[in-house]
């Protein structure tokens, strides 16, 4: 079956020109990618087993292309596409950092949220500031195993002293989606703590992004819940 066999009113494309992107759910997006569906299926319904499959599309977009192959109804030209649907999303998101405040954990959040929240390995990176806590750019610090990145705070500080940045901003996600500190990440933190007072830089905030689970924070802030930050 195929997306034009549906009722025109029920076919994503054609709800999508008339009601906008924002009408459409998740399944009907990515049917709108799979164009077919297989025997037995359409491409909606295609859709709708992959959300029940991975729960949302920032699950799925965890896939790398080998796995979304092994998706039935998904072959290797829809799974470059959904690849690739994925990457400029986040570069999207990138491009939109531009001037954003960062004086909000929540703010901070949903500024890199969309680039870390869906990685299978975890990635620390540093977001310099101005005076006024304004975004001035972001850089990727390391990138880790699925649990574990591990970096040195002269190579954290390092973006800031070199771009005299007025303060940074320190973030990376936890692949589990539990956003709780560990032990490795108190005392990373310490020690940077300890480096930017030393060069007389502030370090705004420490942010672990996770996701939102059973109703808790998507996210952890040093700042806002540590005793470490504000002791």
């Amino acid at each position: 079956m195929i997306i034009n066999d549906l009722p025109e009113d029920e076919r994503p494309r054609e709800k999508l020109a008339r009601l906008g992107a924002g009408a459409l759910s998740d399944a009907e997006l990515l049917a709108i990618f799979l164009r077919v569906g297989v025997v037995g299926e359409s491409a909606i319904e295609v859709g709708q087993r992959l959300m029940r499959t991975y729960g949302s599309l920032s699950q799925l977009s965890r896939l790398n292309i080998k796995e979304l192959v092994k998706e039935h109804g998904i072959g290797p030209a829809k799974a470059a596409q959904l690849g690739a649907s994925f990457e400029i999303a986040s570069r999207v998101a990138k491009e939109s950092l531009t001037s954003t405040s960062l004086s909000k954990p929540r703010l901070i959040y949903n500024a890199m949220a969309p680039q870390l929240r869906h990685q299978s390995v975890e990635s620390l990176h540093v977001m310099l500031t101005d005076t006024q806590l304004n975004h001035i750019r972001t850089f990727c610090i390391s990138q880790g195993t699925v649990n574990q990145t591990v970096c040195h705070p002269r190579d954290i500080l390092h973006p800031a002293i070199q771009h005299q940045a007025y303060g940074f901003v320190l973030i990376h996600n936890h692949p589990s989606g539990n956003p709780s500190p560990s032990y490795a990440d108190d005392s990373m933190t310490k020690n940077v703590i300890k480096a930017a007072e030393i060069m007389q830089i502030r370090f705004v905030d420490h942010i672990i992004i996770g996701q939102s689970i059973d109703g808790r924070d998507p996210y952890y802030s040093y700042r806002e819940s540590s005793d470490i930050f504000n002791g």
